[in-house]
């Protein structure tokens, strides 16, 4: 039984009931139905339906707002009347709505069950202009096209926007039926102008018709593959059938056989076959169409190629192996030493756990080409795998098959490359090996270079476990340290020295001046280098411990010479050192030595670097202050440390080497050590920073032709450092003479070539009154350090 309708409340003139809408936009001239339930909307509804009087339709602002005030509505609405009530269904009552004109929220007007607003009527004035008659034909066919783009629409609608005259009315109508965003359609309801309005919807029209478009071609083309696909799949199982019936082989057959009798011939163990004829049995079942059968057939590809078959041994000639290293090695005696020693328990034991060797040195002293050389002593292929810069784990260890693209690590590539598992794996420098968020990929490198582990070295690629035991590897570095100590412990480390002089002009004349002639397309005798021309190459335009920048300096002589050959203005070319500076330009390297020579504060010390030895140059001044102690030179903490020790043990001489106490009071010192741009740290130059000292205080210079190294304490000993020998070698490229170096060192001077050993003198400190002895120079000198002895 139907309830009373309630008697209708009067409202003042100019105030009407508002129905907040949560994601319903009603325009005018639009009939569209609402659906309401909440209480004060349901008050609304009913006041407006029992006195026949409009109602105002606004967007709130927030759609989960359950009670919204007018500061969370919209400003602009539509007015509306009520044409139909519907049954309630489920709380919600259900009305149809006939918008008739915007409307601007003024204020609220309390003291309603429902929300009720004073508001404004927003006239729209009429536009009866060509441009406006020409905008209301453009959006009628926009739409229109739209409506042809959609599966279904009524015919009413159709027929509505055909019959609208008026341009706004056209334009409210065409808004509604716009599949837009809720606040895209308020914004055109607030847009009051007519032809700013159908500008807007032209262009929402433009861009939803475009995307209509482009969705039917889209599922259209798609239903065409698939329809191809499945016509193409049909045809290719009938054909199967044919075949069948006809006894014919086709081609899947014959190459599903080929690969069943290459797994059968690769010699793989058994359980690694087994599971390359479970994956070969998986392909067969599987659709060529499929995504997966081609990844299967680049897999069994792979395993295929890869040299599973033991390999069959060849005998080792140790005699053919020395001469092979001494043709392509100049030196190194030591190494070569070592390489025939590890080839001798390879001959003597073939099946062993050999050591991995890791040739440490300075860039440009051999160490690729020796790796080179083992291979030519085995008679095994070489392949070379660059670390350098590798930051990716699975460079090493590969990618899973689940991953497009996958591809084995640089170890198995290396393999396939090489043919045989008992090739020369060269791992070039493994000091260069960094880890990123992909992983470390030294960690991976552990299971590799461990004779326990790498029996069973399994790439993630692959899945199967494979026997890298009789891999040879070799292993190269610059600087050690940089190894980590896993790996680095893995390894046996021979290091490589830099070459001396007369090693350097003795390499060039038995290699680099041949092979930059051949490359320069010169003939035996049409460019020839003087000794006296190749020496002054070394030592006036190289400053290094290997011998790349010499050959790259022939490389320039060279080409001059072929520039003259080719020019014909010469025959033959004949290189002396007068001809250098118009070749090769003025002198790089100049011995610095000269010039600090006679000057009271100059210490020349030694250092090491990654490339080699280099010399260094201590000095040290003193100003009126207050004894503040200044270190310039890019300093470690270490360095400072040693300039700090040096100051101290200074003063506690200061007696014995005839220094007066007030001289040390009422001064800042500053020690300064050039090539500020370059860091240095290490223990080595305390004695070259004590003598440099002792130098200025005393008034006496330092020797020109002497060079020191060693660490310093307290009680004034001097301690035993590392890198004599490229120190050594790097006093020697200087022109000095005499080292002085730490006693207990002496043992490192059998590193040093015998040539060098006998062109320079070499002075053992156990203390530093033995350096003063020898360093300082003058009368005075030998007094105070007899008194030192004396006391």
């Amino acid at each position: 039984m139907d309830t009373a309708a309630p008697s209708p409340l009067e409202l003042p003139p100019g105030v009407v009931a508002l129905i907040p809408m949560r994601n319903l936009v009603l325009f005018p001239h639009v009939i569209a139905p609402i659906s309401v339930g909440r209480p004060r909307s349901l008050a609304a509804l009913e006041h407006a339906i029992a006195a026949g009087a409009p109602v105002v339709i606004v967007l709130q602002k927030v759609p989960e707002q359950d009670d919204p005030s007018i500061e969370d509505l919209h400003a602009i609405g539509s007015l509306a009347m009520v044409v139909q009530h519907l049954k309630q269904q489920e709380k919600l009552h259900h009305a149809v709505c006939q918008g008739t004109q915007r409307v601007r929220l003024v204020e609220s007007v309390p003291g309603f069950p429902f929300i009720a607003v004073k508001v404004e009527v927003i006239e729209e004035p009429a536009d009866d202009s060509a441009e406006a008659q020409a905008l209301a034909m453009q959006l009628r066919e926009r739409a229109l096209e739209l409506l042809s783009l959609l599966p279904s629409v009524p015919a009413e609608l159709v027929q509505a926007l055909q019959t609208t005259r008026g341009t706004a009315e056209l334009a409210d109508i065409t808004a509604s039926v716009l599949d837009a965003e809720v606040v895209e359609k308020q914004a055109l309801l607030e847009t009051i102008a007519t032809a700013d309005r159908v500008g807007k919807l032209l262009h929402l029209l433009s861009h939803r018709t475009e995307v209509l478009r482009l969705s039917r071609e889209i599922g259209e083309r798609t239903k065409e593959q698939l329809d191809d696909r499945q016509r193409k799949y049909l045809l290719r199982e009938q054909l199967r059938t044919i075949q069948q019936e006809l006894g014919e082989d086709d081609g899947d057959k014959e190459e599903f056989a080929q690969l069943e009798a290459a797994i059968a011939k690769a010699g793989m163990p058994a359980e690694v076959e087994a599971h390359a004829r479970k994956e070969l049995q998986r392909l067969q079942r599987l659709p060529d169409a499929a995504g997966e059968s081609s990844m299967l057939r680049t897999y069994l590809e792979w395993m295929i190629e890869l040299p599973w078959a033991q390999p069959t041994e060849t005998p080792i000639d140790l005699q053919a192996a020395r001469r092979i290293l001494e043709a392509d090695h100049f030196g190194l005696e030591k190494v070569k030493q070592r390489i025939v020693e590890f080839l001798a328990v390879r001959k003597l034991n073939p099946t062993g756990r050999a050591p991995i060797l890791c040739f440490v040195g300075p860039p440009g002293v051999g160490k690729t080409s020796l790796g080179q050389s083992i291979a030519r002593a085995l008679e095994r292929p070489f392949v070379r795998v660059s670390l350098g810069g590798v930051h990716d784990e699975a460079e090493i260890r590969g990618h899973r098959r689940t991953y497009i693209g996958a591809l084995p690590g640089n170890i198995v590539q290396s393999l396939r490359k090489a043919g045989a598992r008992d090739c020369v794996m060269m791992l070039d420098e493994v000091d260069k090996v960094t880890a990123s968020a992909h992983g470390d990929p030294s960690a991976a490198l552990l299971e590799v270079l461990d004779p326990e582990q790498n029996s069973s070295f399994r790439d993630n690629y692959l899945g199967v476990p494979f026997d890298l035991s009789r891999v040879v590897f070799i292993a190269t570095a610059n600087v050690i340290d940089d190894v980590p100590g896993p790996v680095r412990d893995r390894m046996e480390v021979i290091e490589l020295p830099g070459y001396t002089q007369e090693e350097k002009v003795q390499i060039a004349q038995a290699y680099l001046v041949r092979r930059q002639r051949e490359a320069n397309g010169l003939q035996e005798g049409q460019c020839d280098i003087s000794a006296e021309a190749l020496t002054a190459i070394v030592s006036d335009h190289t400053r290094e411990a290997g011998v790349r920048q010499l050959e790259r300096e022939i490389g320039r002589v060279m080409r001059h010479a072929a520039m003259k050959v080719a020019e014909g203005s010469a025959d033959r070319v004949q290189i002396e050192p007068a001809q250098l500076d118009a070749i090769l330009g003025p002198p790089k390297y100049e011995r610095e030595v000269a010039l600090r020579s006679g000057v009271a504060g100059v210490a020349t010390g030694l250092a090491w670097t990654p490339v080699g030895g280099e010399i260094l140059f201590i000095e040290a001044t003193r100003v009126a202050g207050n004894g503040r102690l200044t270190l310039t030179g890019q300093l470690g903490s270490v360095m400072k440390e040693s300039a700090e020790a040096a100051i101290t043990l200074l003063k506690s001489r200061a007696a014995g080497l005839g220094i007066e106490a007030s001289a040390l009071e009422g001064m800042d010192l500053h020690m300064h050590i050039p090539a500020g741009a370059i860091p240095k740290d290490g223990p080595s130059a305390g004695v070259a920073m004590f003598i440099a000292l002792a130098s200025l205080f005393s008034g006496r210079p330092v020797r020109h032709d002497v060079a020191m190294t060693g660490e310093i304490s307290l009680r004034g000993l001097v301690l035993p450092v590392g890198g004599v020998k490229d120190k050594i070698l790097a006093a020697q490229r200087a022109g000095l003479r005499t080292v002085m170096l730490p006693a207990r060192n002496l043992k490192d001077l059998r590193e040093v070539p015998e040539s060098t050993r006998a062109a320079m003198e070499f002075v053992p400190l156990e203390t530093v009154d033995d350096a003063i002895r020898c360093a300082l120079t003058g009368s005075q000198a030998v007094v105070a350090t007899k008194e030192l002895e004396t006391a």
